[in-house]
């Protein structure tokens, strides 16, 4: 069963890994534009999980997983946070048993099933042209692998880290960092109030951006990252170092959640892993904060100094998108739709050294981007380097061209 292709042809879109603001503009970018160009667009619900569980006895218009966008709908959420088509983790080349749909809990039986066939017999019974998956190195690799196997797709990068390869920026990434700096200058009126020590946990699983690039506008003091380990009693002695010196008695510290302690490993919250094999990440920040105050003593004059700990978690992901989380959605989006109608595919649309540009989608898989350790961070004083920035891109550390 196919459905009835409008003049052009069919494109999908979906969402997939974690939710950050600017979502819904780069879909509301794409529809719009691909309406007005002659092509029709169904939103894919829940990401790459949406594309195993839609019922193919089903008529297209009956779909709780397939929705036919218009101007109207995506006008009306375009500028809010999140993602109104709901995204997933799920990959459809590794689902475990558990989490194979109803649908075909009868013909996949094993501990880890493929799924990709459905996938494609989904992607023929909705006539979809185009597919076009938005997120992160995760959720666009499963694009890489459909790309692989035969179906043309543009893919969008989105993510808090700033981490996909072959762009200087991902959506999802200047709010994060908005919000960071913002609500950790927030933070210093108890941590001054009470003398204390600030440490704040922010993401980053791989990379440090979230917490180098805060720290390098002035948001803390020092910052650990995920691509060096740490010393404890180094950085508790530059820690209250920074609180004596400050006249109001206090210090901050922005810790990835990947960061580790040296000769340790990630901190994680359970054994369970999702479909990308990733353990979800967290307590690190406790970690430090209690070795911090602990340690403290000892460069302190004998006295502990107490630790405010909080959290970033879900705020820096909410509301609504900064700037420049509503600018770069609408130009991917357009730019998506660009490649769409040269009839290129294949392709990453991409952002670098300040250009808007497109890259081969393989590189979503070629290598782990991370902080260039060497030119940005210094690995005595836990901090960001700060020189040669002549040429650097807008966002300094982000390029990796």
């Amino acid at each position: 069963m196919a459905s009835v292709k409008s003049k052009k042809g069919v494109i999908g879109i979906l969402t997939g890994g974690g939710d950050v603001p600017g979502l819904n503009p780069a879909i509301r970018a794409v529809t719009i534009r691909a309406i007005r160009e002659g092509y029709q667009v169904y939103g894919i619900r829940r990401g790459w999980e949406g594309m195993i569980t839609i019922d193919r006895n089903k008529k297209i218009e009956e779909q709780d997983d397939a929705i036919l966008l218009t101007e109207q709908l995506v006008n009306r959420i375009g500028r809010t946070g999140g993602t109104f088509l709901h995204t997933s983790r799920t990959r459809p080349d590794k689902v475990k048993k558990d989490n194979v749909p109803a649908l075909y809990k009868d013909v996949y039986k094993e501990p880890i099933n493929d799924l990709t066939g459905e996938v494609k017999k989904n992607i023929d019974y909705l006539g979809l042209d185009y597919l076009i998956p938005i997120g992160g190195d995760d959720t666009l690799s499963y694009g890489v692998h459909m790309h692989k196997q035969g179906m043309k797709v543009i893919a969008i990068p989105k993510t808090m880290d700033g981490d996909v390869p072959g762009t200087d920026y991902c959506i999802g990434f200047g709010t994060c960092i908005s919000r960071t700096i913002e609500l950790t200058h927030e933070l210093r009126t108890p941590a001054g109030s009470h003398e204390r020590f600030l440490v704040i946990e922010v993401f980053g699983r791989y990379a440090g951006f979230s917490a180098l690039l805060p720290t390098m506008a002035g948001a803390a003091n020092r910052c650990l990252i995920p691509e060096y380990e740490f010393d404890m009693e180094h950085i508790t002695e530059l820690m209250v170092k920074d609180r004596n010196d400050n006249p109001s008695k206090y210090s901050v510290l922005l810790v990835s959640e990947g960061a580790k302690i040296k000769g340790g490993d990630m901190m994680f919250q359970g054994e369970e892993t999702d479909a990308y094999g990733h353990k979800k990440l967290g307590g690190i920040g406790d970690v430090v904060s209690e070795q911090l105050k602990n340690m403290s003593a000892k460069y302190n004059n004998g006295r502990k100094i107490d630790v405010i700990n909080q959290r970033m978690g879900y705020i820096v992901r909410s509301g609504a998108p900064d700037a420049l989380d509503s600018i770069v959605p609408m130009a991917f989006g357009n730019l998506a739709l660009d490649l769409v109608l040269q009839g290129t595919s294949g392709r990453l649309v991409s952002l670098r050294n300040g250009r808007y540009d497109n890259v081969p989608i393989d590189v979503v898989t070629s290598y782990k981007k991370v902080v260039d350790v060497n030119k940005f961070y210094d690995t005595d004083r836990y901090r960001p380097k700060y020189e040669h920035f002549s040429d650097k891109p807008q966002l300094i550390m982000t390029s990796d061209f």
